[in-house]
């Protein structure tokens, strides 16, 4: 019986283990490997006092289509919850305060006149400057990072005050460093097709609200196609585990080594054990995956690793409604680097999905770290809690401590898709072909969002399965 071994069980090793299990194939066994006691990597959701935190990732995007056809085919479609329609919108911090988005500004462009006109987050010649894509011809490098995009198109102001905090709240990086084909090649195809992104969103913004009528504010990014699950994310993770059978996940078990041996695969565990494999889907992090890899092949182990990641951190807080003077009218708000403050970002968790926090109660996650600040994930635990609250005292005014305070941490969990990203995935790809039955997948290649990961992981199995179908193995087979 042709044997698959998936090695880290979260997200991604978990849709590619389950996505075998799906088809049906009686003739092919499947095993997967987590290091950790438990499945789901950065995905966590817990339960306190009437809380609902995510440890992790809080919600995915349904444009994607990946993870809510998952959902349907395991049967908790029925438990994918929307955002709620209320307060559909962002705040900036300028200056020390928070200040609302502009009401139809989304993520690079302003597609709505007079809330962009009244808006003090932008000077009038930054603004006139960012109306200049009306005709402004289309231009710019085969690989052009993010932010020189955005400079070329809405200039400086544009990419300082709004766009470097929201890519910051999304891939936790540097625009100059990100690639903007990597990471938002819509922008690109909008340019190409429209030549101005102004007239492009807004005609994607036209088509948008007649789905969500009804829904006040429409700013940032499209939270109306933002989605979590009643209980959390965690919910797809306990769905994808409970429909495993049973004898196929090996939790608290690493893999130290990898290799060929004949025409099959060996993974030695830490416990000593060998597992004899006929194809290996590596779900890691692609500088664990260069580090099995090394000995098999110096080449494509130095690929992977050349992906630079960064750290982050986030920080649970939960508050009565009466400590924080801030009317939290919004999702919550992002920090421009350019503001120099400790956090990130904060988001509203109560006001952004219901069933967060008790009545009367509120729930914030606050971001530190990433690519810009890696310095303040180095912080000890008790300072950088206290640098978060620190920063919300100043921001929203909050004097009264938090009721608890869960604070996770995810080192070297976020990959920077830099110029030439797409360049290298490819290299990576040809490499692996050297070895039969290796395949690779996760958040390190094609996008970080759960629909992305979801997407690598079962396009990873498909390939297996339809190896196995074209005849891989059957030497093996032959020879005993």
């Amino acid at each position: 019986m042709p044997h698959v071994l998936v090695i880290g069980g979260g997200i991604t090793g978990l849709s590619a283990a389950h996505r075998i299990v799906e088809t049906g194939h009686t003739n092919v066994r499947v095993s997967l490997t987590e290091a950790s006691s438990r499945l789901g990597g950065a995905i966590d959701t817990i339960e306190r006092d009437g809380f609902l935190l995510e440890l992790g990732p809080d919600s995915f995007l349904t444009t994607k289509p990946a993870l809510i056809d998952l959902c349907r085919r395991i049967g908790i479609e029925d438990r994918v919850t929307p955002t709620h329609t209320r307060f559909r919108r962002s705040y900036v911090v300028f200056r020390e305060k928070l200040h609302p988005l502009p009401d139809g500004f989304l993520m690079m462009a302003p597609t709505r006149f007079m809330p962009f006109a009244r808006s003090p987050l932008f000077t009038w010649t930054g603004k006139f400057r960012m109306a200049m894509d009306l005709v402004l011809p289309r231009g710019g490098a085969d690989d052009e990072s993010l932010g020189a995009f955005v400079v070329r198109r809405m200039g400086r102001e544009a990419l300082e005050r709004v766009v470097q905090p929201l890519v910051g709240g999304i891939y936790t990086g540097d625009p100059h460093a990100l690639s903007l084909r990597a990471t938002m090649p819509r922008f690109v195809e909008m340019e190409t097709k429209h030549r101005s992104l102004i007239i492009a969103m807004w005609k994607k913004r036209r088509a948008v609200r007649k789905k969500l009528r009804g829904a006040t504010g429409d700013s940032g990014v499209r939270y109306g196609e933002l989605a979590s699950f009643d209980k959390g994310i965690r919910t797809v993770i306990d769905r994808l585990t409970a429909l495993m059978p049973a004898d196929t996940l090996y939790l608290g078990c690493s893999v130290t080594a990898l290799y060929r041996s004949g025409d099959r695969w060996k993974a030695v565990l830490g416990n000593g054990q060998t597992i004899t494999t006929d194809a290996v889907v590596l779900a890691l992090p692609a500088h664990r995956s260069a580090e099995l890899l090394r000995t098999l092949d110096v080449e494509l182990a130095a690929e992977l690793a050349d992906i630079p990641h960064a750290s982050s951190a986030i920080v649970n807080m939960a508050f009565r409604r009466e400590d924080i003077p801030h009317p939290m009218d919004g999702f919550g708000f992002v920090v421009p680097a350019v503001e120099r403050r400790k956090i990130i970002a904060c988001s509203f968790s109560h006001v952004k999905f219901p069933g967060r926090a008790p009545e009367g109660h509120a729930l914030l996650r606050v971001f530190v770290g990433g690519a810009l600040q890696p310095e303040l994930f180095d912080l000890d635990d008790e300072r950088l809690i206290w640098a978060a609250r620190e920063d919300l005292k100043a921001l929203m005014g909050i004097t009264t401590p938090p009721l608890f305070t869960v604070l996770s941490r995810y080192p070297t969990s976020m990959p920077q898709y830099r110029l030439g990203h797409r360049e290298k995935v490819a290299r990576i790809r040809g490499l692996a072909t050297r070895h039969p039955g290796l395949l690779l997948a996760g958040n390190a290649f094609d996008g970080v969002g759960l629909p992305d990961c979801v997407r690598s992981g079962e396009t990873a199995a498909e390939e297996v399965l339809k190896r196995f179908e074209e005849g891989f193995g059957q030497e093996r087979g032959r020879n005993g």
